[in-house]
């Protein structure tokens, strides 16, 4: 198993690339409206500050699994928020 302070990098870095990829678009896209772009920056945002509210939540019984299910969160909603930037238009 990872070590938490990995563990909260790779929530760190996951994150800040999708709100990267969001600023990138709105820079190449100025002639376009950034209300959508603008949400799934504060979902990223919402996101990251869960995702360390789990990580560090030292009140669960099974660390290993509790760890693997941030894995798998971080996993689905960093693919769901990519999926989000694709459909930008």
């Amino acid at each position: 198993m990872a070590n938490v302070r990995n563990l909260k990098k790779d929530i760190n870095y996951v994150l800040g690339d999708i709100i990267e990829a969001v600023c990138n678009w709105e820079l190449a896209n100025t002639d376009k409206d950034t209300k959508d772009s603008e949400a799934i920056i504060d979902e990223a945002i919402a996101t990251f500050d869960e995702l360390i509210e789990k990580v560090n939540n030292r009140k669960v019984e099974d660390k290993k699994a509790h760890f693997k299910s941030v894995i798998n969160d971080l996993e689905a909603k960093g693919r769901a928020l990519i999926e989000k930037i694709n459909k930008l238009s």
